[in-house]
């Protein structure tokens, strides 16, 4: 089965169309390379994909030929995702106002400093 259409079977992406775009721009990674929308998969296979600044570990339980509901969906895949990061850090990380331009060596100190990169 391919892996974009299996993304969009199991509710990974909400379009075929955006599951294709996220493998062609490098955001699908299966068993640790690199993958085009045609790849095919089987069972047992790390399907890591980059969504909304989101990463999505899952391991292939289940082909699904068609999309089904959610509850269905979700025994498709054994989901080894890291949990999201807590509400409160998601808040509290400054936002730069839009056509501020690229941040200063200081305010990307301070970021850094939040995110605990340093």
């Amino acid at each position: 089965m391919r892996v974009d259409a299996w993304l969009w079977a199991v509710r990974l992406t909400k379009t075929r169309s955006a599951a294709a775009t996220a493998c062609r721009g490098g955001h699908v990674r299966v068993n640790g390379a690199t993958v085009k929308p045609a790849q095919h998969i089987v069972v047992g296979d790390e399907v890591r994909l980059r969504l909304a600044g989101r990463e999505r570990i899952v391991e292939v339980a289940t082909l699904i030929p068609k999309r089904v509901g959610a509850p269905i969906a979700a025994t498709c895949y054994i989901d080894n995702s890291p949990p999201p990061p807590p509400r409160e850090i998601v808040l509290s990380m400054p936002q730069r106002d839009r056509g501020a331009g690229r941040p200063t060596k200081r305010e990307r100190r301070e970021t850094d400093r939040l995110l605990g990169r340093e």
